[in-house]
């Protein structure tokens, strides 16, 4: 039997608008987008029952080297300081030294006994909560690249991000949001690629992600408005009608429905994101175990996105992005603050300073809530480093294999899945690529990947292009 398969143009019908329609329409734009076309017939549905409703992604932009954090090679000190044993591919910079040992210990926590390194003691305690996969590889070896690579499946601008498809395939569950949020504190900048990354590309525009400043007010550029509620009401109610008589007259268009989305979407986020941002009612233990009281204003500010971005799931939005800043980062830019080509040492350790106890604080108060059930939790970066030096004391760029880790959100905690060889250079077993990365998060959202599809140019899009396949081994 054929799964239906969810496209630009599928029909619903006006109860299950209603229930399900949460990217922003008010009522009287319902009414008028209800004798549409492409407003009649059966509800677009998930294809199976759910595991997760929610994604937080806590993107490592630069590179985090995997025999740093969560893929200990005891090979590597054995070799140190020697010419590499096997053949060097070309780099991004070429050039390259001897072997490296990590400059990190690792221990092994939980029941699990899974390894961590130093560098993320307070992630590590919550080790059996997480679901390490070993084996990711990518197809670039430059940053912007591969960030558009990771965050879209295409290396090139122009496509939905995974957090757009996330909303085009399953909407808010509350209207006065948008179903796709990236988050920012303390000067936390967009990586490399820019805000494409966040774009809805040929989606609906409703679905593009909508970036929030949580440290700042206003939160959102240009939301405050210029004059009184009623004048504004009545001026969106205007607009309203003469947008969906056009849309009645010509059988339907995505663009104007989506443009009157994003009006009331706007309209409303004018009280609900200074109510989300409020952090008076959160206790102060709650801020101590996100690192809101650090000294270190790098950790405070990124705990103060990850106690935003639980916040922001309990309201029921689908997709949240992290953003990190690139404070002490080391030999990285702005950008890219974990991209150490030199120093990886102190680089690594003012990275992992400033979101270990935040991301450990995440998943802690998640699973108290009862959040962690159905929010699923994503650590990434777009690709690994080298197991040999660059120069002295850096690392380069390595898309042949590298680790990044899911929790919460039906995933099997405390798991190791592939691995890579014995320097932590090539996938030597169940190698991944992103498509089956984002197979496998669509998957535990109730979505069969091949049926998430966008007809443009003349093809049917999807995030995961013609790839993919689900990481049955990681979901519980």
């Amino acid at each position: 039997m054929n799964k239906p398969r969810t496209e630009n143009r599928e029909p619903i019908n006006r109860r299950a608008m209603l229930t399900q329609c949460s990217t922003g329409f008010g009522l009287l734009a319902l009414q008028g987008l209800m004798a549409s076309p492409a407003f009649a017939g059966t509800a677009r549905q998930s294809h199976f029952k759910p595991r997760a409703k929610h994604v937080i992604l806590c993107y490592m932009s630069g590179g985090v080297s995997q025999v740093d954090s969560f893929d200990p090679k005891p090979k590597l000190r054995e070799l140190h300081g020697k010419p590499m044993p096997v053949k060097i591919l070309r780099t991004q910079f070429n050039n390259n030294g001897n072997v490296m040992a990590s400059p990190f210990e690792f221990k092994r926590y939980g029941q699990s006994g899974t390894p961590v390194s130093s560098m993320f003691p307070h992630v590590a305690e919550s080790v059996d909560e997480l679901a390490v996969i070993r084996s990711m590889t990518s197809k670039v070896n430059e940053h912007a690249q591969g960030n558009y690579a990771f965050h879209t499946g295409f290396p090139i601008m122009g496509h939905p991000s995974a957090g757009a498809w996330v909303s085009y395939g399953l909407g808010t569950e509350n209207q006065n949001m948008p179903g796709f949020v990236v988050l920012q504190a303390g000067g936390a900048a967009v990586p490399h690629g820019g805000v494409g990354l966040f774009s809805n590309g040929y989606l609906p525009a409703q679905n593009q992600g909508s970036i929030i400043v949580g440290d700042k007010a206003p939160a959102v550029r240009n939301i405050r408005p210029r004059e009184a509620d009623a004048t504004q009401r009545s001026r969106l109610d205007f607009v309203k009608g003469l947008d969906t008589d056009f849309v009645k007259r010509i059988g339907g268009d995505n663009d104007v429905e989506a443009a009157v989305r994003n009006y009331e979407t706007a309209y409303r986020m004018q009280a609900s994101v200074p109510e989300l941002c409020d952090l008076s009612g959160e206790t102060a233990a709650t801020k101590k175990m996100y690192g809101m009281d650090s000294p270190n204003g790098v950790t405070a500010a990124y705990g103060h996105q990850a106690l935003l971005a639980r916040r922001l799931v309990e309201r029921g939005v689908r997709f949240v992005e992290l953003s990190c800043l690139p404070e002490k980062m080391g030999g990285g830019q702005a950008p890219n603050p974990w991209d150490q080509h030199g120093n990886l040492k102190g680089g690594h350790e003012n990275m992992s300073l400033q979101v270990d106890q935040p991301i450990g604080g995440l998943l802690k108060d998640l699973k108290a809530r009862g959040l962690l059930d159905d929010t699923l939790v994503i650590w990434a970066g777009e690709f690994g480093r080298t197991p040999f030096s660059q120069g002295s004391n850096g690392r380069d760029h390595n898309p042949y294999g590298y680790s990044v880790w899911l929790a919460g959100g039906g995933v099997k905690g405390g798991t190791v899945y592939g691995a890579t060889d014995e320097l932590g250079y090539h996938v030597a077993e169940n190698k991944c690529d992103i498509y089956d990365l984002w197979a496998t998060v669509l998957h535990l959202m109730g979505i069969d990947h091949e049926e998430l599809t966008y007809r443009y140019g003349g093809r049917d899009l999807r995030l995961t292009d013609v790839h993919g396949r689900v990481i049955q081994d990681v979901i519980a």
